[in-house]
């Protein structure tokens, strides 16, 4: 039964939001509408969005020392997300530090001047941890924000990001778990391009579920996943980009996702609502009833491999067999695409002999260890 408007709070939840290329344009020329498109409808009818803020909002030229691509947008993006009504945005992830301390500053005084919350940053850890709670239609919701721990601190520790991690979420949840109606439980994780999570991800995010969380939802991999009503608690694996415009990705998984409209009242409903992005036109689309069809086909296929533990552990390990090649090249000593494109065509000889290779095995896996290992590694951020 359709509850009044005060007795019902609808929560709108995104994908990654990284204004560039098109989007950028689109927005230094104020057309807003061009970038949300029939997709403003969805967000309008929301009474609170939340959205995944994926880069720094800067000018800032200095990138800090990490690996992989560097992401930002113009400062005048800001003004999309305020056209798009965005409430509050998640910013624990791998690009947020991308530009070092100048970058989150310029970001985050962005936010504040433009009325736009933000959660999952901060100076310090225990900052950055901090829950976002606000009352939403006399409901008292609360928003956790974490991410895999992929370069998500500023060079000198000055801010950070929320990583994901067991015993903080079941202390941060605890924390707040009496004085909240509802606690959304929003990480940044997960292997990029793979539409399923790992066991153990799927382990974790029913843990979050298990010592409080109400709802988790997952984003990062840049292609959709399924997702499950776990003991009553929804749990959305993979929502796919939201507006993330790269013009080498067109017509790709990369293109589609959903956003999870939360339908709050005495209970928790929710509906799913897919998109595409980024094709021939830039910006965020609904789709048309034959694409819903197959989009409903894909992740009801999806979701129905997550429930099933053997196939799950069956699909990761054909997923880990295609990036076993990627990943040997990443521990050999060599370093640079075209040795590494020699090496892997049997040119050059394996440096790593087994008994080194255990080594650092053992190194990876056993948790004091990597407490080591990773202090000492860190020396060279």
């Amino acid at each position: 039964m359709q509850k009044n408007q005060s007795d019902t709070v609808k929560v709108l939840l995104t994908g990654d939001f990284c204004p560039i290329n098109r989007i950028e344009e689109l927005s230094l020329k104020g057309n807003y509408e061009c970038i949300f498109n029939d997709f403003i409808d969805v967000l309008k009818r929301a009474d609170y969005r939340i959205v995944d803020l994926e880069c720094p909002l800067t000018n800032a030229l200095n990138g800090r020392i990490k690996t992989g691509p560097y992401q930002k947008a113009h400062p005048k993006t800001i003004e999309a997300l305020k056209y798009a009504n965005v409430d509050l945005v998640a910013m624990s992830n791998n690009h947020i530090m991308d530009y070092d301390n100048a970058g989150i500053e310029d970001t985050l005084e962005l936010c504040e001047k433009n009325n736009i919350s933000f959660v999952g940053v901060g100076e310090g850890s225990i900052d950055a941890s901090k829950p976002f709670i606000k009352i939403i239609g006399g409901k008292k919701i609360a928003v956790l924000n974490y991410s895999d721990n992929e370069f998500i601190t500023t060079r000198d520790g000055a801010y950070c990001g929320n990583p994901i991690d067991p015993v903080n979420c079941f202390n941060d949840i605890s924390a707040i778990r009496d004085e909240c109606d509802i606690i959304i439980v929003i990480v940044h994780a997960g292997n990029e391009f793979y539409h399923l999570p790992s066991p153990r991800t799927k382990r974790l995010y029913r843990f979050i579920a298990n010592v409080g969380a109400d709802v988790v939802v997952s984003h990062h991999t840049h292609t959709f996943s399924g997702y499950e009503v776990y003991n009553g608690k929804p749990i959305f694996y993979g929502l796919g980009n939201f507006v993330y415009d790269w013009p080498g990705k067109i017509n790709s998984n990369w293109n589609e996702g959903y956003t999870v409209e939360l339908v709050i009242s005495d209970k928790i409903d929710f509906n799913i609502i897919p998109l595409k992005q980024g094709n021939e036109k830039p910006g965020v689309f609904q789709l048309s009833e034959t694409e819903k069809k197959e989009f409903y086909s894909k992740i009801n296929s999806l979701s129905s491999i997550i429930l099933n533990d053997d196939e799950l552990e069956k699909h990761f390990q054909n997923y880990c067999k295609s990036v076993f090649p990627m990943y040997d090249a990443f521990i050999e000593p060599y370093f640079g695409k075209y040795i590494t494109a020699l090496q892997k065509r049997g040119f050059l000889p394996k440096l790593l002999s087994r008994k080194k290779r255990l080594l650092h095995l053992n190194l990876s896996r056993c948790e004091s260890h990597r407490d080591v290992l990773l202090r000492l590694l860190r020396k060279f951020e």
